[in-house]
């Protein structure tokens, strides 16, 4: 069985118009309680998500699902081996983020669908969300630091905002800097 590929905003210095659209379009919610097709595509975004040793999160329309549906490492942040035991990843279904709290910090991020770059984006260092969980049961639940960090960047996705939104120090390979110039300025 294969995997569905992520989509990205550009491929070979190309920007990738299909791809983005996709990116850009706000997701709508997961009926719940989540019927075959809402499994379905739970089941086909963990999938993606379980064969990449480079993801810390993933969300759904990056595999064109344009659905409410986040996933992210929730321990082992720097093992590129990780166990990928359920324990070690979190699902969550039509998340939204009911309180954020402190004063935002500035952190880089990279992201799959915007491969090469890395963005320094300011992010609450603490955030509570309303959500469904992978058994379409609602939780409530407190994230810190660096999970907040994932949370809110995978939320983000849902809404169509990708890193290249942000507007903090970016950083790329030298061998790519012409082509993130001539995208930066369109």
């Amino acid at each position: 069985m294969s995997t569905k590929r992520v989509l990205t905003l550009w491929k070979n210095d190309q920007l990738n118009e299909e791809d983005a659209a996709i990116l850009r379009k706000v997701s709508d919610d997961v009926p719940v309680p989540l019927d075959n097709t809402g499994k379905s595509q739970v089941k086909d975004l963990v999938k993606a998500f379980l064969v990449r040793n480079d993801a810390l999160g993933l969300a759904a329309p990056q595999i064109g699902i344009n659905k409410r549906i986040i996933i992210f490492r929730n321990k082992n942040f720097d093992d590129p081996d990780w166990t990928k035991n359920e324990k070690d990843y979190e699902v969550l279904i039509n998340p939204r983020i009911s309180q954020a709290r402190g004063e935002m910090i500035a952190g880089s991020e990279g992201c799959l669908s915007c491969p090469d770059l890395r963005v320094e984006i300011f992010r609450y260092p603490e955030i509570k969300v309303r959500a469904y969980d992978i058994n379409g049961e609602k939780i409530n639940k407190r994230y810190d630091d660096f999970l907040a960090r994932i949370v809110q960047h995978e939320i983000d996705h849902l809404e169509g905002k990708l890193i290249t939104d942000y507007e903090g120090k970016y950083f790329v390979p030298r061998s790519k800097q012409d082509f993130f110039a001539r995208l930066f300025k369109e």
